[in-house]
């Protein structure tokens, strides 16, 4: 046993956990990078993987890994990957259930730790006598945008005119008819009763772990209490504990990094919409004629799939690159922790991802935000109204209201308000994962209470 093994509690490094993550980047990363913290407080941890997107890690000889088939043919892994989330779901169940049963049968389990999202776990969980913990990969907020879903069917809000967007949802505070979380499906009711069965999914769990903290979220944290009434674990953000770059589906481009390195301080917008978002070529044209009339320098992700139907960057104007060439720099995916510390980098325009939110406030960089669906809508919302930590698109990806937002973030007077308050969070953050900080005693919360499932092996 090495000196790490010697040193963790006697209490908790017999006990084996088994994870299961939904398998697309935003889901990956931080389950993995709970699977890291886990692993460090002394649990013996098991992964188990779907075919589909499954990441590479090799680098985690410390975990066991099992993958199950997912069940998708070869034309349903090229379709939209949100669309696959009810697949993936019916199909999973018979291949995780033997998976479970099986290490069961060699070894105790302590608990399974599933994303929310793989609501039929439940039913496996309660069948095989084995406690579940909920991961939800989201904010606090929108998974609570979530469960009021049907309250905001019932109240009319759904079927609102476009005419009406920016009307206010005065019962849930301060979203607008707009932000209320959508798909982009042409079924929304099957959307709908998807989510519903992941909320009663998530409240039928032993516990519930955010990747948040608790000065964040306060509020929404004890509203999700009232409603849930289960033990719930603000520990984030996980990526202060472990980074992402190793779960990382795409190659990194590290060449950024050089780029940023030749850059003033605090000069460069960072572009990146995430992994899954697509956009149509009206769109693009648009983000790139804002980045270019803003004439700020800027760091661009363009990423296979990012607009529909093309993979390459000659969609791009020509116009665009003679004028940007000089101060701007385009890569496929880029190490985004590290791009966000940079001190090049002084604001980032984000599709609003919980992670990349996440990830900006705690380097302090400021944000423009737009948004392509789910909890993106409400994310953006909470960074502009709530915590005062960027700027929202209010019209979405126009290029005129993009050029403005990035003048106003770099070089103007609001620009240099948003800058306090996001630093400001910053401290709070980091405050939250010391010693007698919100975060680091609802770790200890955590581990005391996975312990507490049964005797040791």
């Amino acid at each position: 046993m090495d000196n790490h093994g010697q040193n963790i509690q006697q209490h908790s490094k017999r006990c084996r956990l088994v994870l299961f993550p939904l398998p697309f980047q935003g889901h990956i990363n931080p389950m993995i990078q709970l699977a890291n913290i886990l692993h460090h407080k002394g649990f013996d941890i098991t992964i188990i993987l779907v075919k589909y997107n499954c990441p590479n890690l090799s680098q985690y000889p410390h975990f066991t890994i099992r993958i199950i088939p997912d069940g998708l043919t070869e034309s349903e892994v090229s379709t939209i990957e949100v669309a696959l989330i009810p697949k993936l779901n019916a199909r999973c169940v018979g291949p995780f259930h033997d998976s479970l049963a099986q290490l069961l049968s060699d070894d105790p389990i302590a608990c399974i730790i599933t994303d929310a999202i793989w609501y039929f776990t439940q039913e496996v969980a309660d069948n095989l006598k084995i406690p579940r913990i909920v991961l939800r990969t989201s904010s606090v907020s929108s998974f609570l945008a979530y469960a009021a879903l049907p309250l905001l069917q019932d109240k009319g809000y759904l079927s609102m005119k476009d005419s009406e967007m920016d009307e206010p949802v005065v019962e849930f505070p301060p979203l607008k008819v707009k932000d209320i979380p959508r798909f982009g499906t042409d079924d929304p009711e099957a959307a709908h009763q998807f989510l519903a069965e992941v909320v009663e999914g998530t409240k039928k769990a032993s516990g519930l772990i955010f990747n948040t903290f608790k000065e964040l979220e306060e509020p929404e944290l004890a509203k999700l209490g009232e409603q849930f009434l289960k033990p719930t674990f603000a520990i984030g953000p996980f990526h202060k504990y472990f980074s992402a770059s190793s779960s990382s589906l795409w190659t990194q481009d590290r060449t950024s990094i050089s780029w940023l390195d030749k850059q003033a301080p605090k000069s460069v917008i960072y572009v990146s919409f995430g992994s899954i978002a697509e956009m149509d070529e009206e769109k693009l044209n648009e983000v790139a004629w804002g980045l270019t009339n803003s004439q700020q320098p800027f760091l661009w992700v363009f990423r296979s799939g990012l607009v529909q139907g093309s993979k390459c960057l000659e969609i791009l104007p020509k116009e665009f690159w003679e004028a940007t060439s000089k101060r701007g720099y385009i890569v496929k995916w880029a190490p985004q922790q590290d791009v966000l510390s940079h001190p090049a980098i002084g604001g980032f325009l984000t599709h609003s991802g919980w992670n990349s939110t996440l990830e900006s406030i705690c380097e302090g960089v400021p944000m423009i935000c737009s948004y392509f669906f789910g909890d993106q809508m409400v994310n953006s919302r909470y960074v502009n109204d709530i915590w005062r930590v960027g700027i929202k698109l209010e019209k979405g990806l126009e290029r005129f209201d993009i050029e403005i937002a990035v003048r106003k973030l770099m070089i103007g007077k609001e620009g240099e308000n948003i800058r306090r308050n996001i630093l400001s969070l910053k401290e709070k953050l980091n405050l939250s994962l010391k010693p007698d900080g919100s975060s680091y005693q609802s770790l200890d919360n955590l581990v005391d209470f996975i312990s507490s499932f049964g005797p040791p092996v």
